[in-house]
């Protein structure tokens, strides 16, 4: 019968284990000491050899010759714990047995003295599927347990484990295995098993793996079923992956508009029956190599790629600004997560995506806000846009100055002396107009509060928006002009407006109009939009 790849070449000492040194060596000084502790746990990713250590540690606890703290593995314990013959290893797992019932079995048969070996070893792989009831049932064991018997716990989710076990145990943390030892692995099983493949496809095999020696041995496996020599090409195949070369052209297609390319490629995707969830992981990991790129100064630290991938990604992330980047990763995030629980509807979320990458104006979310400031500061840093500045203009008030500056003083007002005004009435047709607010209008009438409380009243009435003619034009219905028309209240609006739009602003570029209700001023327009038309005008 074929035994799996990953059980042939399953590591039989400590030694065999790789790119767990600071695990193994541990173990293998207990082992040559002579001195065990009575609950291992150990926990990390899948793939990266908790189980596997776990076995060697139930042979070499029973060994009768260790060597180097590696068991011998031809002992008569060694050899009955390989073949399964032995009733004093027992290995269970929690996934399927995990009610309480099942811990009180052990707990009541772990009394009895081993019949064969030297220790009773328990390995519960899973430990975390197991109930609460099941968990305290376990406590008083664990922690006291006959002086021989030996508790070894594997997990894959350490949170879900309660504090009162982790504490009961000596910890073992497996790390993801480095893409450098997953490849020398595989080139080494594969030329032990006389299967041809390229360095290329070998690295690309441990990159796809994800830290893990099992996975990359069964990818091996599959993917030397044809018989044929493996490639890049291959491998990419094999996973469905559409490979690295193709995501930048999709990035490099995002950064031109490309809708066509765009589109042919879901297309592409979908037609060929692959799974275009494997199709937009793989932009995902693309565009965080982009990110790093953009972001980190010696990003090959944390970029496994080769020579010529760098030099092409740098390349391509020059098209690429941060801000853009960050905005993209949040919706191909949000696509993939639509993908997940979408079913059929997977190819219009993607190219939905695609369009909304390609037109940031599409979307109201933060990092889409951030990308259009992010390209309005470039444009006036590069001076596309023009500031103009009025004659007639008021000096913005520099802070270190601001208390050198007396407040003005409240006039008063006289009624019988006070001429009327001819309130200035817009001529607006028939028709309602339409226009925009503007939002920094309700900020600078703040600023007039605590200098006149009786102008603040009927100015915090009004409403104001710019005028094709670049002027702000203040909404009043008539009542109170007497109030706000001075002198003094524009000057302290006009400073307060240049304050807040970053442009001067002169007294004689405010004017009241009385509100007839030819206005119509949309309540959906943003600052952003405002500030935008502001400048571009």
């Amino acid at each position: 019968m074929h035994q799996a790849l990953y059980r042939k070449w399953r590591p039989k000492t400590f030694s065999e284990v790789c790119g767990q040194e600071h695990i193994t060596s541990i173990l293998k000084q207990e082992a040559t000491e002579g001195r065990f502790n009575h609950a291992y746990l150990f926990c990390g990713s899948r793939g990266t050899g908790k189980t596997t250590c776990a076995k060697i540690l139930s042979k070499v606890v029973n060994c009768e010759n260790v060597t180097d703290g590696n068991p011998c593995g031809k002992c008569p314990s060694c050899l009955a714990i390989e073949n399964g013959s032995t009733t004093d290893v027992l290995e269970m797992d929690a996934a399927s047995n995990n009610g309480v019932d099942n811990i009180r079995d052990i707990r009541d048969e772990v009394v009895y003295s081993p019949s064969f070996l030297k220790y009773r070893v328990y390995i519960v792989d899973e430990v975390h599927m197991l109930s609460n009831s099941a968990f305290n049932a376990l406590l008083k064991t664990l922690e006291e347990p006959p002086s021989h018997a030996i508790f070894i716990l594997a997990t894959t989710e350490l949170h879900k484990l309660p504090a009162t076990i982790i504490s009961r145990c000596q910890r073992f943390e497996f790390r993801r295995i480095s893409t450098d030892v997953l490849t020398a692995r595989i080139k080494y099983i594969a030329d032990q098993e006389g299967i041809d493949i390229d360095d290329d496809a070998a690295r690309l095999i441990a990159r796809y793996s994800q830290g893990g020696m099992r996975d990359s041995i069964s990818l091996l496996e599959l993917c030397a079923s044809s018989g044929l020599k493996i490639d890049v090409s291959t491998v990419n195949e094999t996973i469905g992956s559409a490979g690295r070369e193709r995501m930048m052209d999709v990035a490099r297609a995002i950064s031109e508009k490309n809708f066509q390319f765009l589109f042919g490629e879901i297309d592409a995707v979908v037609t060929s029956s692959k799974d275009i969830t494997v199709f937009w992981q793989d932009l995902i990991s693309l565009y965080r190599d982009l990110l790093v790129v953009k972001t980190v100064k010696e990003s090959e630290k944390y970029l496994d790629l080769t020579d010529f991938e760098a030099k092409s990604l740098s390349a391509l992330a020059e098209k690429f600004s941060r801000e853009l980047l960050i905005y993209h990763c949040k919706m191909l995030e949000e696509a993939l997560a639509s993908m997940q629980v979408s079913g059929a509807l997977k190819r219009i979320i993607a190219e939905l995506c695609f369009v909304k990458m390609c037109d940031d104006t599409l979307s109201t979310s933060n990092e889409a806000l951030l990308l259009r400031l992010s390209k309005l500061e470039a444009k006036i840093a590069s001076g596309d846009i023009q500031v103009k500045a009025e004659r007639e203009s008021i000096p913005i008030q520099k802070k270190e100055d601001a208390g050198n500056v007396e407040p003005p003083k409240k006039p008063e007002l006289v009624f019988e002396s006070e001429p009327k005004r001819e309130v200035k009435k817009s001529v607006i047709s028939a028709d309602v107009k339409s226009t925009r607010p503007l939002k920094a209008w309700s900020e600078a009438v703040q600023t007039v509060q605590s200098m006149d409380p009786g102008a603040y009243s009927f100015l915090k009435k009004t409403r104001a928006y710019i005028g094709e003619d670049k002027k702000i034009h203040v909404l009043n219905d008539g009542f109170g002009l007497f109030a706000i028309d001075r002198p003094n209240i524009k000057s302290a609006l006009a400073a307060a407006l240049s304050k807040y739009l970053e442009e001067n602003i002169a007294p004689s570029d405010i004017i009241y109009e009385q509100d007839m209700g030819k206005i119509k001023l949309e309540d959906d327009y943003s600052d952003l939009d405002a500030f935008e038309d502001f400048m571009n005008n």
